[in-house]
């Protein structure tokens, strides 16, 4: 699961619980930075509390210091392998997704990379919820079940995540371009593994590399959230502190790169739609004093628009993009600079002008780009300091690149950066014979670069204290009842609505989210491509600011302004600080009345447009659901509700004019018809009087009329895509229905969805699918029902190996029917409705996601009663109910499925007979464990 979440069941319990002494011993306090308190446990766990109530949820997150870079020779992917496996549970706590979506999960992952594999969960804050997570992860750390049988079913789901990858041309490009730069080093090796090691991993292998490195010596725990911290320590203790210190020496590595001695080139071939070019340059650890000069460099060069990649590729049309990226890590690693090409471009050209750009860096810099990424890495960086959850996560990231506090160091560190640091690193990393772009090619006299050593982090933090702690917000219980009576709702304009949440969050923030309605049915027919791009092109400078003084101004004032067109609509989202709230909406008011509407703007994105959809020509994912999407609408060519195919797509992009758009934003675009969500720290009276400023007397004399769209009526048919070269194979089946979020199936149907295959990955789809049959990575189910009209859809989807398509399309047939025949339990019933209600409440927590409920309330005219409402209705439901919902409106034989993938290829059978053969023998073996 490289870096996404997974589920299990489990049979045999691995290891033991051991009690240190009779007497609990609270964990040692080691040091408290900005908010943050070290503890340590005598058996070696490290331990952090970071308390934040402006939310009532916590998150637990156990992160074990083991990747791909400790596998050994044969063991590419054991690190992945093995996350996927601690989902099958324990003894004690079987199925561990099963176990946390009963407790009202919120998030939960594990998450494999090169230097760490962590499992983490957000839960609704309460004393049982915490003690539970630290019971079920001290108990999956050394007890989880580890048997060939869950072995065989997870190594087929693990490389059908494997071939999900493969059809990424660029994640391809990349995997090459590491291999080839890393000759001895395992940052050379894809955390996913080799497909051999992967599919032949003896049963045995496994547990040792499970008992070697899951223990508690080898650990580091965050809990982060609302939480009572004398409580944690005490949980903590009870939990993990009774975990016995292993007799075994925790191994390190040792491996050192050589210095590269010429440059390098690799050459991937493969089906595709789109050319791409790219390199890597060694750079030094993230823990490297140098280091933070390399982050500046890298999001110097991949910045839009004023990067020197962007302007020399993607202006002159050489490219349709050009990034950077450069991933910190324990060791030295690598800095990447890719060029996306399209098919009719030079591609040769591209790459020459690229790797130019990259190598006279260190000559083009400017103080203006230095201060310019400073500015966007630290906004960034706030906003992730500001949430939690995302900050428990990084904390752990930071200790697998060698010590926690080095984020903060960091952080330090790019604060120092000049314009003289970034000019040497380009100077010192950024060398032709430094850089993998392909084969080796011998030269005369090698430009080698040496890569600082490992630096002593031990020394260079000693006596660091951090700054002063960002200010916490206030514990809101976000229930339909509080947000109904914290939410004013004004009228600033003829038309205009705005509902707005004030309260005090983490680090003083506020959102806003609003959506304009324009045109009707008829008078927007031929204008839906000038309506979606026009979102897009209104992102992109203003009549008094350019694209870069657009995008340095929303950096000064701290802000996320964003944009986006459909049909008949405008939404915009605003993202900033309470104090900045004033100069962020001047500046949505600029966007959306005076935008620059730009040619040349125009034909970047054009040309990203275009080679985004043709790199979908081939794709199994992309046609299937365009095929799902048409046969789901069936309307003439030239209704604005028709769906495209991708060529007529292509097409439409290829045609449309910048004066096209002008005219339709001059023809269509007022601020008459708006509602707008407000949720955060603000001042209300700043936010009714620029927002008035905003949409009073601004108009368009076009009518507004709302365009329905009623169920359609479509026959059930089967339709079959094949994508040659493509290892990894789409299901989708849908049934439209003629219901909406009010009527009388609406909540009965939501919980037998949720049974069937909406839950997060517990579900009986995914337990049939995935767990039982090992056929799918990925496979669930959603109902959705229209608030506007009686238009719902029940839909399916899988994702799978191609020779696996017609079992996984059977295998989901026969759970739709047993469903319907046979109804829910009782007992299933009752844990589902549990569930869904506690996710839905944790989901109301989300700033974001509750502005544009507000939003959707305000056009509905509805408060949040209509959603209490819903809750009570669900509270009360019955299985009959459930029963009697999914047989009035599941009509398999009605659905429309797509399958798509390459069909054609040769089949893996015998491949797969040795595998089985492989797995059973193993079997066989002794047990790593017991209790």
């Amino acid at each position: 699961m490289n870096r996404i979440f997974y589920i299990g069941t489990t049979l045999l319990a691995l290891s033991v619980f051991a009690l240190q002494s009779a007497t609990a011993q609270l964990p040692k306090k080691v040091t408290e930075i900005e908010g943050i308190t070290e503890y340590k446990l005598d058996n070696g766990i490290q331990l952090l509390l970071f308390p934040d109530d402006s939310k009532p949820q916590f998150t637990v997150n156990m992160t074990l210091m083991v990747g791909s870079r400790h596998e050994g020779y044969g063991e590419t992917g054991m690190a992945h392998l093995l996350e996927h496996m601690l989902f099958r549970g324990t003894e004690k706590y079987p199925d561990t997704p099963k176990w946390l979506k009963e407790k009202g999960v919120l998030n939960m992952n594990g998450t494999t990379w090169l230097d760490r594999t962590n499992y983490y969960e957000t839960l609704p804050a309460s004393e049982e919820n915490l003690e539970f997570a630290l019971d079920m992860e001290s108990d999956r750390l050394l007890n989880s079940t580890i048997l060939a049988e869950h072995l065989a079913a997870e190594m087929t789901i693990v490389r059908n995540e494997f071939e999900r990858g493969e059809n990424s041309p660029q994640r391809i490009l990349m995997q090459r371009i590491a291999a080839n730069a890393f000759e001895w080093h395992n940052y050379g090796k894809s955390t996913i593994g080799n497909r051999s090691d992967i599919e032949r991993v003896p049963i045995s292998n496994l547990r040792e590399f499970y008992r070697k490195f899951y223990q508690p010596d080898n650990l580091m725990l965050v809990i982060a959230g609302k939480f009572d911290q004398d409580k944690a320590l005490e949980l903590v203790e009870k939990y993990f502190g009774s975990l016995k210190i292993p007799d075994r020496k925790l191994p390190k590595t040792y491996t050192e790169e050589p210095v590269q001695d010429g440059e390098r080139l690799v050459v991937l071939k493969r089906n595709g739609d789109v050319q791409m070019a790219g390199a890597a340059y060694h750079v030094p650890a993230a823990s490297s004093d140098d280091y933070a000069a390399v982050e500046v460099l890298v999001n110097i060069l991949g910045d839009e628009p004023s990067g020197p990649l962007y302007k020399k590729l993607v202006k002159t049309e050489l490219a349709t993009s050009a990034s950077t990226m450069a991933f910190k890590t324990h060791d030295p690693g690598l800095f990447y600079v890719f060029a996306e090409v399209s098919k009719d471009k030079d591609l040769e050209k591209a790459k020459t002008v690229m790797l130019e750009t990259v190598q006279n860096a260190a000559d083009d810099i400017t103080e203006a780009d230095v201060q310019r990424a400073l500015r966007g890495i630290e906004k960034r960086r706030e906003r992730q300091f500001a949430n939690s959850e995302s900050f428990a996560i990084e904390l752990s990231e930071w200790r697998s690149y060698g010590d926690w506090r080095m984020y903060f160091l960091h952080r330090d560190r790019l604060e120092k950066v000049t314009l003289a640091d970034v000019k040497a690193a380009a100077k010192a990393y950024l060398k032709t014979d430094n850089r993998t772009v392909g084969l080796f090619i011998p030269t005369k006299d090698p430009d080698r670069t040496t890569i600082p050593e490992r630096v002593d982090i031990a020394k260079k933090l000693e006596g660091y204290k951090g700054r002063k702690a960002m200010a916490k917000g206030e514990a809101f219980d976000p229930t339909p009842a509080n947000i109904d009576a914290r939410t004013e709702i004004v009228k600033i304009a003829d038309g205009v609505q705005v509902a707005m949440l004030p309260k005090k969050v983490r680090g003083g923030r506020v959102v806003l989210s609003g959506t304009m309605h324009f045109g009707t049915e008829d008078s927007l027919k031929g204008h839906v491509t000038h309506n979606r791009i026009l979102g897009r092109l209104m992102g992109r400078g203003t009549k008094q600011l350019s694209f870069q003084e657009y995008q340095d101004k929303l950096d000064e004032i701290e802000t996320s302004l964003n944009v986006s067109g459909d049909t008949g609509q405008l939404s915009f989202s605003v993202e900033t600080k309470a104090e900045r709230v004033g100069e962020a909406l001047d500046l949505l008011k600029e966007v959306l009345q005076e935008p620059a509407l730009d040619a040349d703007e125009m034909e970047v994105l054009r040309n990203e447009g275009l080679t985004a959809l043709e790199s979908t020509l081939s794709d199994p994912q992309a046609l299937g659901v365009n095929a799902m999407q048409r046969a789901m609408s069936p309307y003439p060519a030239d209704d604005v509700r028709y769906e495209k195919t991708i060529e007529e797509s292509i097409e439409a992009m290829k045609n449309v004019k910048v004066e096209g758009v002008r005219a339709f934003y001059e023809q269509f675009v007022g601020g008459q018809n708006v509602e707008i969500g407000v949720v955060g720290q603000f001042d209300s009276d700043v936010v009714q009087e620029k927002l008035a400023a905003i949409f009073t007397d601004w108009s368009t004399q076009e009518a507004y009329e709302r365009i329905a769209t009623p169920a359609p009526n479509v026959e059930g048919q089967r339709i079959t895509i094949n994508t040659p070269d493509k290892k990894n194979a789409l299901y989708i089946g849908a049934l439209p229905l003629a219901v909406d979020d009010q009527d009388e199936n609406y909540e009965a149907m939501l919980i037998g969805n949720y049974i069937l295959g909406g839950g997060p990955l517990s579900s009986r789809l995914a337990d049939r699918v995935r767990k039982k049959e090992g056929l799918s990575y990925g496979v669930g189910s959603q109902f959705v029902a229209g608030s506007q009209d009686k238009s719902g859809a029940f839909i399916v989807f899988a994702i799978s190996n191609p020779d696996n398509s017609e079992k996984v399309v059977s295998t989901i047939a026969e759970e739709i029917n047993r469903i319907i025949e046979s109804g829910v339990e009782s007992k299933e019933m009752r844990k589902a409705r549990k569930s869904f209600l506690r996710t839905r409440k944790g989901r109301r927590a989300n700033d974001n996601a509750l502005a544009q409920t507000l939003r959707e309330n305000l056009e509905l005219g509805r408060t949040m009663e209509f959603a209490q409402q819903g809750d009570e209705a669900i509270e009360a439901l019955t299985e009959e109910q459930v029963e009697a919902a999914i047989k009035a409106l599941i009509t398999p034989e009605k659905m429309v499925v797509v399958t798509a993938g390459d069909f054609e290829k040769k089949s893996e059978s015998e491949s797969e007979a040795e595998q089985k053969t492989e797995v059973k023998a193993e079997a066989e073996a002794e047990p790593a464990g017991s209790k």
